[in-house]
């Protein structure tokens, strides 16, 4: 099996304490349906900052920046993108970036 790290970017915020706590429902249903699956959970990101080349920063991930993550293990990329398929970001108009995490070694 090999580790994938999703990248959450987008969806929309929910507001009230009940919607937060309908959202967090799912997260873990799907969470729960991808069982031993599920290396970290991650968690979503805050306020960011980009570093250029030449050391410049400038506060914000960029045009789409990344809202948080998650690890999972999948058999390859086909298996990884399938799993994330299901991923709770998607239905408040986010996206998921799929990527392998290589050994190092």
């Amino acid at each position: 099996m090999a580790k994938f790290t999703l990248v959450y970017h987008g969806g929309a915020m929910t507001e009230g304490e009940e919607a937060q706590q309908a959202v967090m429902d799912t997260w873990f249903a799907w969470f729960g349906a991808l069982g031993p699956a599920i290396v970290d959970a991650g968690a979503p990101f805050g306020p960011s900052a980009t570093i250029a080349a030449d050391g410049s920063s400038t506060d914000g991930g960029g045009a789409n920046p990344a809202t948080g993550y998650s690890i999972i293990e999948a058999l390859d990329l086909d298996d990884a993108t399938a799993k994330a398929k299901g991923c709770p970001v998607l239905a408040s108009g986010g996206s998921v970036e799929v990527c392998e995490a290589l050994p190092i070694g």
